[in-house]
């Protein structure tokens, strides 16, 4: 087992990892910006190293920064979260290189699942469900407009093959706006991600964003821990997820399971990921993408399934074999990101000085969280500040235990989403299980 882990990260995810490797009698390194000096993870390190001034490029994203610390710090493993460089198959590679443990993917299965329209193709031929579409890149704006006529059929969708957080997509719905959506699509990923190269696919309406949560170890066993609804998003971004998905049936969530087991098996998958779907409003389920990384809402598995996945992490990086079982849900989890913005002023960014702070409690109530009353949010990074985690016996359940718990959870001095978390338990559709990733299209504050 590693003697001392890294945290290549900040926030609540790097006080996260921290507090399981205490558990497990490992000791941790916090790295920090300038800007994150008083951040309470570092409190609760072993050790602490700053690595650079506030913009994330010069700090998190400061690869030789982050592998110097390990190197005096005399880490043997570095844990780098969500985000930042999580996903990196050069830093994963470095790692390696410099005889670091990268508690992650390595770059092998980095790369095959970073480009989107070469995991659809690994998939494919694993079996595993995709949307209909181009066979890898389009080559031009010609050969588009003739799939969607001819074999995928209006409406599509044009998405880059770099491409995150809804940057580079464009539906379309007739030839007319093809031209135009090619361009901008082209533009803007050329502009966040230095690679203009798109794909297509066919549009799936009335879509379900449902992910299987997996594992696999250095011994090639695969297993499923069942899944996570992803559906309530802002612009691609999750602002609720819940496990299990009131959209589930048995027959589905098998099959959903052996499809993911079968597209980690594919590129021999070593570590904690997920698969995420589309599902159509026929349950028919279709591979959207893989997350080689813990994801931001792992806690809501970790409680239906009663298993600590940061833990599991490690243990696979450390050469432990997985049971290989697969898991199901017992009782129900939901979890609300709680967000530094202003969601009555098309959710501007509200960093600043919190002056009062309550966290909720109870019975069932979990906060993985950062925060405390005299911090300041620093505006450099991600908005979220917060993750509120309820289990109970039963999804209504559920739900009114996070309607009283986000009652309880009083931020002040900045603003926060938690008014608009409020609304939605409180919305009869939300509460009947009716809703897909379009929801907050039409919802109103």
């Amino acid at each position: 087992m590693f003697k001392k882990i890294l945290v290549a990260n900040r926030g609540e995810i790097a006080l996260r990892v921290i507090r399981t490797c205490k558990e497990m009698g490992i000791q941790t390194v916090a790295v920090y910006s300038t800007a994150d000096k008083d951040s309470i993870h570092l409190k609760f390190a072993d050790e602490a190293v700053c690595i650079g001034p506030a913009p994330s490029p010069k700090s998190y994203l400061n690869m030789p920064n982050i592998l110097a610390a390990a190197e005096i710090t005399n880490s043997d493993a570095i844990h780098p979260g969500y985000g930042f460089l999580s996903e990196n198959a050069k830093f994963s590679e470095l790692c390696r290189d410099s005889g670091i443990k990268f508690i992650g993917a390595s770059p092998e299965m980095i790369n095959s699942m970073g480009d989107k329209s070469n995991a659809k193709a690994t998939m494919k031929a694993a079996g595993v469900p995709c949307i209909p579409g181009s066979d890898g890149l389009l080559e031009s704006l010609e050969e588009g407009i003739r799939l969607a006529n001819e074999e995928v059929g209006y409406p599509v969708i044009i998405k880059a093959t770099a491409g995150g957080g809804g940057k580079g997509m464009r539906i379309i719905w007739n030839d007319d706006e093809f031209e135009k959506a090619w361009d901008s699509a082209r533009k803007e990923a050329a502009a966040a991600f230095g690679n203009d190269g798109m794909y297509l696919e066919k549009y799936v309406e009335e879509p379900r964003h449902i992910e299987i949560q997996i594992a696999g170890d250095q011994y090639g066993k695969v297993c499923h821990l069942s899944e996570r609804d992803c559906s309530i998003q802002r612009r691609h971004q999750k602002l609720i997820e819940e496990a299990p998905s009131p959209f589930m049936t048995e027959d589905l969530r098998k099959k959903m399971g052996e499809a993911a087991i079968k597209a980690a098996s594919a590129i021999g998958y070593e570590g904690v990921g997920t698969i995420e779907f589309l599902v159509d409003k026929h349950r028919n389920f279709y591979f959207m993408e893989m997350n080689t990384r813990i994801q931001v809402e792992h806690p809501v598995t970790e409680e239906v399934i009663n298993h600590d996945l940061i833990q599991e992490q490690i243990k696979i990086a450390a050469g432990i074999p997985i049971s290989g079982k697969n898991y199901y849900p017992q009782g129900h989890s939901i979890e609300c990101r709680i967000n530094a913005e202003d969601p009555f002023n098309n959710f501007r960014p509200s960093p600043g000085t919190i002056t009062v702070l309550h966290k909720p409690g109870g019975h069932g109530i979990r906060v993985d969280s950062h925060i405390y009353a005299g911090y300041t949010i620093p505006p450099n990074y991600d908005s979220m500040i917060a993750k509120l985690i309820v289990k109970a016996n039963t999804r209504e359940e559920a739900i009114k235990k996070m309607h009283r718990a986000l009652n309880e959870f009083i931020i002040e001095g900045i603003k926060t989403t938690i008014p608009l978390q409020i609304k939605l338990m409180e919305n009869e559709d939300f509460q009947a299980g009716n809703f897909t990733t379009k929801f907050m299209e039409t919802f109103e504050m």
